[in-house]
């Protein structure tokens, strides 16, 4: 029986092999897709030099009624193309620069001046976003802001006559009587400095630029950064075809108005198809299948017909005699898993099988053969059959993105199974430990028949195996699968307020009269986890070692002094990459232990070392010599590792090798001194001198405390006969 990490690295395994080549698509149609090449910019942006007219004095004013006036009414954002060595004076308008080419050829000398706008359509554009930006929330606008300006730059980015080197605002000017000869002047009143609200070519865009690289989705603003590049069709990777049926006797269709006894309707099928509709996938609808093999085989000979990526089935995956769905899937290819250790979800089935029809290319598909009861089958199409949908559609990173909460009241663990509990949660102002944060509400009796648990859940609480209870407020992680629900705008805290990482600690203490709460969810120590994989992050193939240390510091969250894993992420294997993620989770997330996995070897991209070596302050040689020595037990090659130890303000930073069993192995070999190491570098006073005696030999007197006495009354080091 596999772990469900293992279980989702064979799956991610099997579906990168199983990802099409990408092929041409046409822009609008490529919204939601994953882009298979890098893209340039063929020209600079702006294409010339540009105004940039934004005042300051209108940010606080109520926008225009219509975008009509704006572009009637001449708004503020309106100049003058200026020498700036002329300063204030009385001077002849030119030309007006309005739009496109109006002012082509035109060249403003010393002592002359043009006056510089944009035109109608960027008035309405203008408009809409100034409206918007004064009508949001504080919160909101704070983290629009910087995208609201550029909008603003963007839409009142005028040409700028040759000559000119700088622009003055309209309402720093002032009208004058036209020329006996009827030509325009202006009373320039304040003096600006050259390059003054002038945008340089190329100042947004330099020409030549990757804008998108491949493997970043396309949403929409990034088909708006194809179309400003001149890109109509791009390289992308389609998105899977799944084919859905459901088995047993006793299913009959959602329609049948009265059931006969035995009968129950199927709603596995609508609820999988639906599912897959939401990933934006094609989906292909077979129906029921009966509890026979002919019937299996038939269907599954019809998915792989269809063209299917994905085969998803529903029910007869249990030890029944009428359970087919396995010998069926073995018959066809090959099975890599039946059994998880998860709750709910056990009998989750994986395969691979390929078409045999002489007729058409051989095909292989990814079959799952999920649970019968209709809660399994979600909690395992959303934790394996989601990330192999994004993985064969060409994402770099297909894991669900994992957040930490506090639950609302006592969840009791299954002693032997990791539950995925559903459970609805939301951000608050003060999560318990009066800050911001998530809390996790159970959606209530968890039974895996009972669909009414999955009614609005929007998250799968990770809650290890200890048969223990955990009370209300500890921490714990959860697994999103929908959108995540917060206070209302007027609720929020302004914008200049901090906001609290991502990063929750744990309740500090439980009421005197609730049950123990288990020690891995004390919240003391935070460990970050970085995969440093140049494989990994183009997307080659799976991350086994990442999800490995997952475990192994979950499962080891006592010895460590309350463990737990606050963030994840891959790298390629590159210095700067590494570098910035490491300063990162040691100075803004105060991060306590970061492990890294490879890039320790002697190939020429094996960099984490030398990444590891510029950000930290202080070496650990001792960790990586007790390493080595571990791994020599194993194999030879050990002696090869380079890997390096250290400190970075109070974070300890570990390289570990990418081997997902010397993970394992090295992390139970730290585990003896990795404790104590983190509470001396909080502070501890009490871990500062212990005395060198073997625990096992301690006196039954409090040996930390003693040592504690001794370093503090200035009698030197405990150590010290």
């Amino acid at each position: 029986m596999l772990q469900v990490e293992e279980a989702l690295a064979a799956v991610l395994s099997a579906a990168a092999a199983c990802r099409a080549a990408p092929s041409a698509v046409p822009l609008l149609d490529a919204l939601g897709l994953v882009l298979a090449e890098d893209v340039r910019a063929p020209d600079p942006l702006p294409p010339f030099r540009a105004s940039v007219k934004v005042s300051p004095s209108r940010v606080n004013h109520p926008p225009p009624a219509a975008p009509s006036e704006v572009n009637n009414g001449r708004p503020l954002q309106d100049g003058y193309a200026v020498v700036a060595a002329d300063g204030p004076g009385e001077y002849p308008v030119i030309a007006e620069a309005r739009a496109g080419d109006d002012a082509l050829g035109v060249v403003v000398t010393p002592g002359t001046v043009a006056y510089v706008t944009t035109g109608g359509a960027a008035a309405a554009y203008y408009y809409y976003y100034y409206s918007l930006s004064i009508y949001l929330s504080p919160v909101l606008r704070a983290f629009s802001g910087e995208l609201t300006t550029r909008l603003w730059l963007l839409c009142w980015a005028g040409p700028i006559p040759d000559g000119a080197d700088a622009v003055v605002q309209v309402e720093d000017t002032e009208q004058v009587a036209a020329a006996p000869d009827g030509s325009k002047r202006v009373r320039i009143s304040v003096r600006v400095p050259e390059g003054h609200d002038i945008r340089s070519v190329g100042c947004d865009i330099e020409k030549d630029y990757i804008v998108l690289k491949s493997g970043e989705n396309i949403g929409p603003a990034e088909i708006g950064l194809l179309a400003t590049v001149g890109v109509t069709t791009v390289k992308a990777y389609r998105r899977p075809t799944i084919a859905v049926f459901s088995t047993g006797d006793e299913l009959v269709q959602p329609a049948t108005a009265t059931l006969n006894r035995g009968q129950i309707r199927d709603s596995n099928r609508a609820m999988l198809l639906a599912a897959a509709i939401q990933q934006k996938c094609k989906v292909v609808d077979l129906g029921i299948a009966k509890d026979t093999e002919e019937s299996l085989m038939e269907h599954m000979d019809a998915a792989l017909r269809s063209d299917a990526d994905i085969i998803l089935t529903s029910g007869g995956v249990s030890m029944g005699d009428r359970d087919l769905v396995k010998p069926c899937l073995a018959k066809m290819g090959k099975i890599h898993f039946e059994k998880i250790r998860m709750k709910p979800g056990k009998p989750l089935t994986f395969a691979e099988i390929t078409s045999n029809d002489p007729t058409k290319p051989s095909k292989t598909a990814l079959a799952f053969g999920l649970p019968g009861n209709p809660v399994s089958c979600m909690v395992c199409f959303n934790l394996f059959v989601v990330p192999a949908i994004r993985l064969v559609s060409g994402w770099s990173n297909p894991h669900l993105q994992r957040v930490h909460v506090r639950i609302s009241h006592p969840l009791r663990a299954d002693p032997h199974r990791m539950e995925f509990h559903r459970a609805v949660i939301r951000w608050v102002l003060d999560d318990g430990s009066g800050r911001p944060g998530y809390v996790a509400e159970s959606t209530g009796q968890q039974a895996s028949s009972r669909l009414l648990s999955m009614k609005s859940a929007n998250a799968l609480l990770e809650v290890q195996s200890s048969g223990q209870i955990l009370a209300a407020g500890a921490s714990v992680q959860a697994i999103l699968i929908s959108d995540i629900t917060s206070p209302p705008l007027d609720k929020l805290p302004a914008a200049s307020s901090p906001i609290s990482s991502h990063i929750v600690s744990s309740a500090k203490s439980a009421s005197a009269d609730a049950p123990q709460v288990a020690a891995s969810q004390n919240a003391e120590v935070k460990v970050a986890i970085l995969t440093v994989s140049d494989t990994v992050s183009s997307g080659g193939g799976p991350d086994r070692s990442g999800p490995r240390a997952v475990s192994v510091v979950n499962s080891s969250s006592e010895k460590l002094g309350g463990a737990f894993v606050v963030a994840t992420a891959v790298v390629p294997d590159e210095v700067d990459k590494i570098k910035e993620i490491l300063v990162k989770w040691s100075d803004i997330d105060r991060v306590n232990l970061i492990l890294t996995l490879g890039g320790t070897g002697f190939t020429p991209r094996d960099v984490t070392p030398e990444a590891t070596k510029s950000v930290i302050e202080k070496e650990a040689p001792g960790l990586a010599f007790v390493m080595i020595q571990e791994s020599l037990k194993v194999t030879p090659f050990a002696m090869l590792s380079r890997a390096a130890c250290g400190i970075r303000g109070s974070t300890l930073i570990i390289n570990m090798p990418g081997n997902p069993n010397a993970v394992a192995e090295c992390m139970e070999a730290l585990l003896p001194a990795l404790k104590h190491a983190m509470k001396q570098l909080k502070g501890d006073k009490r871990e500062k001198n212990p005395r060198h005696i073997p625990h096992a030999e301690a006196a039954p007197v409090d040996q930390w405390e003693r040592s504690f006495r001794a370093a503090s009354s200035g009698g030197g080091c405990s150590c010290d006969p």
